[in-house]
């Protein structure tokens, strides 16, 4: 009988999970034909966008219950809730271009200013641009604290006309909160609460409850702090790269991340808003350009004449990582800074392991007390890494743990020490991490130790049986380690969806960044009984991203003609390849290569003035999506633009984006590449660029003509290289790739350098 029920039963179950499946909603982006022919039916587009709900649904539901977002600048279509069956449906109505699930992405100072040669002597940048005055920063982030001090208005000029945002009210946030520097504010919650119906527990308003939206804002162009410091490290005056600049927040991430329905959303409202450049320190792995939200609205903003800059993401040093890959986008790696805050461990049989740590300890006591260290290795894993819960309080009372670094936060780590007893943390990089020293505040003594350090503390605790050890703080050091360098983490090329475009664009500073913080909030995002943080250290391509869009901010505000891909240009051709000891940037042990780097580090000075620009129109980017080989649904989807790529590439034979980077790819019996490029003047008038070449191994290039003739500003010239191929060059590491460079150099010495980087690939 058992052998009979037991096939119903289990088909039975099937059914009910299935139609549970089937019934289930979720959170879907539709984009729509923007000149559809039953959008001329309906008065208004959240009209049209409500007609295909209605025919989707069932007729006893208000259609306006499941629409989350109408889209009308980032792209045409709206977000809603539907279930799978509803979404199959859907995707065969007219004028539906595509329909997609939504995708949650994730989030990627006192000195850096200093560090990338920016100071408010007159002959300086900051003057030459006033500051970045006149231009709008728009944040997508996780909000602000209005509060601090970095959005002190004092000084500065009225709102621009040309603002047409808001300053939206919420919890612990009103009209009052905005001023002359924070010129607007808005949060979206729709994607979220769709997914996670129930309360966010953080502030439903633009206020900031994790620190990060409040550090990136003030990054970009927070205003002068004098005094600022974080528990006494790195005292001085904290500026954002355009301290000039009005700033609109748009709070898009919350506490489990940031979905693509609320991105756009806020892409689509601050393309209206009148930002001039969008700052996104958002990002996850690469996916091709028309499944991409970001490369999609930001084509938009592009038209509309934005500078969209985005976080290259931190998912190095593995290649073909980077994240934010369209080329309308500045893709942005990070970098270190040579400021330290060393607090080394001195082990009892006499051994010095290096270590950084922002420990508020008392200079009276800089030297901590000697204690047991103890590594729960052999207890389980969740030991090992000190997760909530993991350590026995009988074990660890009194000493001090060591915690290998990973799975939960750093500073996390700290607080599970402190409340299972712990007198002190040792943070031990693992494998993954090696020699990369992203410092926190923590709530009691500890440091951070690299991954050769930590080899060396492990076998001395197996070594004896009362292993004992202390740390001494030593404040803060600068200009004693060579930088800058590559950040470990910092997402790697080649570019997935795109090899014929080189990524990340550029590096900055992106380890160890001070900036702006929420008051009464710990780095860990929970507030503390006693202490007053206005400031605190972060590291990731998150930090890096803001500092490159307040340099974008400065040449805007210098330069408001040019374009977006100027503004770009003037950021690449401008970056160094040396550190501030004059030689190659490092990552790691090794020299860098283009793909960690782009063009190269970032120079604000160099890049307000770049002599050449690269410049690029809307319609090129479309015969360059052409080129790839996207079809005309794909090319359509991204530019909204109706077009043959057939045609195009008929009409632009031997097409090549005029792109202020080469990436050459040769495949099979390939063996010789052209690519054409226009540059123009924005220097001095009559002059006159030679080009100098370092050509990659293994590859001959020829450039013509050698030398380019300028009568005049403004005006644009023409040239061609090519590459050929003469050997392979075998790295052995999986890819075989060569890279150099081509520079146009300005007859005057010491005057303008127009650099350009060449990676080449050889592909089976």
């Amino acid at each position: 009988m058992e052998s009979k029920i037991q096939p119903f039963f289990l088909t039975f179950f099937l059914f009910i999970i299935l139609t549970h499946a089937e019934e289930t909603l979720g959170t879907y982006i539709v984009q729509l034909h923007p000149h559809g022919k039953t959008s001329t039916l309906f008065t208004s587009k959240q009209n049209w966008h409500l007609s295909f709900i209605q025919q989707t649904i069932s007729s006893n539901q208000d259609p306006s219950s499941r629409l989350l977002y109408s889209y009308h600048s980032a792209m045409d279509g709206f977000a809603a809730t539907l279930t799978h069956s509803e979404f199959k449906y859907l995707q065969n109505l007219p004028d539906v271009l595509s329909i997609k699930p939504d995708r949650l992405l994730q989030l990627q100072t006192t000195y850096s200013y200093k560090f990338l040669g920016l100071n408010p002597a007159r002959e300086n940048g900051w003057y030459q641009s006033g500051f970045g005055r006149g231009t709008i920063i728009g944040v997508l982030d996780t909000g602000v604290w209005p509060e601090s001090p970095s959005f002190n208005d004092q000084g500065m000029p009225p709102v621009p006309k040309k603002w047409k945002g808001i300053c939206q009210q919420g919890q612990a946030f009103n009209f009052s909160n905005c001023n002359r520097k924070l010129i607007g504010a808005r949060y979206f919650t729709k994607g979220h609460l769709a997914v996670s119906p129930s309360r966010i527990p953080e502030y439903l308003s633009p206020r900031d409850s994790s620190g990060h939206g409040t550090h990136t804002s003030s990054t970009a162009g927070g205003a002068p702090v004098t005094m600022a410091n974080v528990f006494g490290y790195a005292a001085g005056v904290a500026r954002g790269m355009a301290p000039g600049a009005h700033i609109a927040v748009y709070k898009v991430c919350w506490f489990n991340g940031c979905y693509n329905s609320d991105i756009m959303a806020a892409m689509d409202v601050a393309i209206r808003d009148g930002v001039d450049v969008l700052s996104l320190s958002i990002g996850g792995f690469p996916v091709p350009l028309f499944d991409d939200s970001i490369a999609i609205g930001s084509f938009r903003a592009m038209e509309h004449g934005i500078s969209v800059i985005c976080a290259a993401g931190n998912n190095g040093p593995t290649a073909m990582s980077v994240a934010n890959e369209a080329p309308w986008i500045a893709t942005i790696g990070a970098s270190t800074v040579d400021r330290k805050f060393p607090a080394i461990v001195r082990l009892a049989n006499g051994k010095i392991l290096y270590g950084e740590s922002m420990y508020p300890f008392d200079r009276r006591t800089r030297t901590g007390e000697e204690l047991e260290v103890v590594y729960l290795s052999n207890e389980d894993t969740e030991s090992q890494f000190c997760l909530r819960g993991s350590l026995p309080r009988e074990k660890v009372k009194g000493k001090m743990v060591v915690c290998d670094r990973g799975v939960n936060g750093r500073s996390e780590k700290g607080q599970v020490v402190k409340e299972a007893g712990g007198a002190a943390m040792i943070l031990a990089n693992t494998e993954l991490n090696l020699e990369e020293d992203s410092v926190d505040v923590h709530v009691l003594p500890a440091t951070l130790i690299g991954f050769d350090e930590s080899v060396i503390l492990k076998n001395y605790i197996n070594s004896t049986a009362r292993p004992l050890a202390r740390i001494e703080f030593g404040g803060t050091v600068i200009g004693r380690t060579r930088a800058p360098q590559v950040a470990r983490f910092s997402a790697r090329g080649p570019s997935y969806s795109n090899p014929s475009i080189l990524k990340p664009d550029v590096i900055a500073p992106g380890v160890n960044i001070i900036a702006a913080w929420p008051q009464n909030l710990g780095p860990t995002g929970l507030p503390e009984d006693s202490r007053r943080v206005n400031f605190s250290v972060m590291s990731g391509t998150s930090m890096s991203c803001p500092h490159v869009s307040g340099i974008a901010a400065l040449i805007r505000s210098a330069h408001p003609a040019w374009s977006p891909a100027a503004v770009k240009s003037a950021i690449m051709t401008t970056a160094e390849i040396t550190d501030h000891a004059g030689r190659a940037i490092l990552d790691e042990d090794k020299q860098a290569s283009v793909f960690a780097t782009g063009s190269g580090h970032v120079n604000p000075q160099r890049a307000l003035n770049p002599g050449l620009v690269y410049d690029i129109r809307p319609e090129d980017y479309v015969a360059h999506l052409c080129s790839l080989g996207y079809t005309m649904s794909e090319v359509f989807s991204i530019t909204h633009r109706n077009v043959s790529c057939h045609e195009m590439l008929k009409v632009n034979r031997g097409f090549s984006l005029n792109y202020p980077s080469f990436s050459v790819s040769f495949k099979g019996g390939m063996s010789r590449k052209m690519f054409s490029r226009r540059v123009t003047n924005v220097g001095s008038p009559n002059s006159i660029y030679s080009v100098e070449v370092m050509a990659p191994e293994g590859v001959k290039v020829i450039v013509k003509p050698k030398k380019l003739f300028f009568k005049r500003r403004n005006q644009s010239l023409s040239y061609r290289v090519w590459f050929l191929s003469r050997k392979r060059v075998k790295k052995g590491n999986g890819m075989d790739f060569a890279q150099g460079h081509l520079t146009w150099l300005h007859s005057q010495k010491g005057s303008y350098r127009v650099r350009s980087p060449i990676a080449v690939t050889w592909k089976s």
